[in-house]
């Protein structure tokens, strides 16, 4: 990656964007750029159109949960720019109870991304078209990579065989989790393997004789 490149779009955006950039930094070959949320599309929509920029793939976007951290999410934008050969990261904080503006509008692949975020950290997308779970079912409860979402989740499905459906019913442990000290030895499944059957039967009767 030509790290002259990435200082030359870092001047140029801190010349045209100044105003709106909290920090900006070269690392892993691409450019990080940590903007204020209410100035993301502005940013995202400069990044595509600018002719020294020409960002024109929205590669993916992301969250990530800081539960102490004040805004608790970043929501994370990497940008392929295929005519300059250049990538740039955009993070944007959000509180809990805030929003972020869809970039939707701008990269229509943004539109499932989102709803990903949404779906699984609960960070709400003003003006997206159509937000609502892609991944977990309509009736799901809570936000699955939330940092303080529970490891057994909050209710199990199954197919009732009487009632012909799908049921949720509340997480019900069989037994207590257990706490593992590290440094016992490993007490695992006594099952024989297809064939060691033959080689207990070969040290048989190698003793035998």
């Amino acid at each position: 990656m030509d790290q002259q490149a990435l200082k030359d779009l870092a001047n140029h955006l801190d010349t045209t964007l100044g105003d709106y950039l909290q920090s900006s930094e070269i690392r892993l070959g691409e450019l990080t750029l940590r903007v204020h949320g209410d100035a993301l599309e502005r940013i995202i929509k400069f990044l595509r159109d600018d002719s020294a920029c020409h960002f024109e793939m929205l590669v993916d976007v992301c969250g990530v949960d800081y539960p102490d951290r004040d805004p608790r999410f970043d929501v994370v934008y990497h940008l392929l720019s295929i005519s300059n050969n250049l990538r740039i990261c955009v993070q944007a904080g959000v509180d809990e109870e805030g929003s972020i503006p869809s970039v939707s509008a701008l990269y229509s692949s943004a539109g499932w991304y989102e709803r990903e975020v949404w779906d699984l950290y609960g960070v709400y997308f003003t003006d997206h078209p159509d937000l609502r779970r892609i991944l977990t079912d309509y009736g799901f409860e809570g936000h699955p990579l939330r940092k303080d979402f529970p490891l057994t989740g909050y209710v199990e499905v199954r197919y009732d065989d009487e009632q012909k459906r799908v049921v949720y019913e509340p997480v019900k442990l069989t037994q207590d989790f257990r706490n593992f000290d590290f440094m016992s030895p490993w007490e695992g499944a006594k099952a024989i393997l297809p064939g060691d059957e033959k080689a207990e039967e070969a040290a048989g009767e190698g003793e035998a004789s």
